[in-house]
């Protein structure tokens, strides 16, 4: 334990029992409303020393917007809390949210947000075939008219619907590779043409 976090929980500590040893002494008479009021502050303290461990966690992630966009065009979203690089894109004008994934090989959709972009997932020729983390999966590639992330519309981009069970859309190489340049740099993802 660093010497400032020692000093700190010996000060809660000193803290804690000063509160409780002026409840016992007030309400010596009534021991058992003593203890009610002892759990209500003691509960009072622990939902303080949570609040107070998780601000820095809860200031990070209000203070940062989904993404940003520069005057020249560059993007630039923030690393979630999770590690990974989340943003939203515009497909055939539907809102779709996407992680940045480097290890995907293609931009690949689930098959709600495809229906969302105006694909009708039952009707698509599933032929090909994807090796992901759960297993192999069957994939179904499409064109999309358009994607639009931030000022920059691409058209007639290529896709993938996966057959499989998916959380989350994927924004694999496929599509990253139609920017200039693409930078991870302090936490953030700086995407640029």
């Amino acid at each position: 334990m660093e010497p400032f976090e020692s000093d700190r929980l010996i000060y809660l500590i000193v803290l804690l029992a000063m509160v409780a040893g002026w409840f016992f002494m007030n309400n010596r008479i009534s021991m058992n409303k003593t203890l009610q009021y002892a759990a209500i502050w003691g509960m009072i303290f622990i939902g303080g020393a949570a609040a107070v461990g998780l601000w820095e966690d809860i200031r990070r992630d209000a203070d940062r917007a989904q993404i940003g966009v520069t005057r020249e065009g560059t993007i630039i979203v923030p690393r979630a809390f999770d590690g990974h690089y989340y943003l939203s894109a515009a497909v055939n004008g539907a809102n779709v949210r996407f992680v940045v994934d480097t290890g995907a090989t293609d931009l690949v959709l689930t098959q709600d947000d495809a229906a969302r972009a105006g694909l009708n997932p039952e009707t698509l020729a599933y032929q090909g075939r994807a090796n992901t983390a759960n297993g192999e999966v069957r994939t179904a590639y499409v064109r999309l008219d358009e994607v639009r992330l931030g000022p920059a519309s691409d058209y007639d981009v290529p896709a993938v619907v996966n057959a499989g069970e998916m959380n989350q859309s994927l924004l694999g190489m496929g599509y990253l590779q139609r920017w200039g340049r693409i930078e991870i740099a302090n936490n953030e993802l700086i995407l640029s043409r």
